[in-house]
């Protein structure tokens, strides 16, 4: 049974940084899309960064570009969101998702077929 686990969230202060990590067992990230989503609310997840292993493209949100990294962790079956600069509008649980294709979704809505339960991010002001 394929099981994303997300690690590395915590607390911390603003413009400080955080790195979550995405752990996958019984499958693979290798040549599939992965993603990092939070959650609204009231509203479907909102893709942060999607991620594709096959060409390493990827995506960000306007709002994290140029603070927020996704790769391929150094750790096999984990990919990673380095988290810089975050303000506490970035409170919130963060999923990790994998899509079962090479490629994500335009501008990472949604798609994912598996995701974990979540890592909560908490930023004091």
């Amino acid at each position: 049974e394929l099981q994303l686990v997300e690690s590395g969230g915590g607390f911390v202060q603003a413009g400080g940084s955080l790195i979550l990590r995405c752990r996958i067992s019984g499958g693979t990230f290798d040549n599939y899309a992965a993603g990092w989503f939070r959650q609204v609310p009231g509203k479907e997840r909102e893709g942060i960064s999607c991620l594709s292993t096959i060409d390493n493209s990827s995506w960000y949100a306007d709002s994290v570009k140029g603070r927020f990294a996704a790769s391929r962790d150094s750790v096999p079956e984990s990919v990673i969101l380095r988290m810089d600069k975050l303000n506490s509008e970035a409170t919130d649980v963060y999923y990790c998702g994998r899509r079962d294709s090479h490629h994500y979704n335009s501008r990472c809505r949604g798609g994912m077929d598996d995701w974990g339960k979540g890592t909560l991010v908490n930023v004091s002001s």
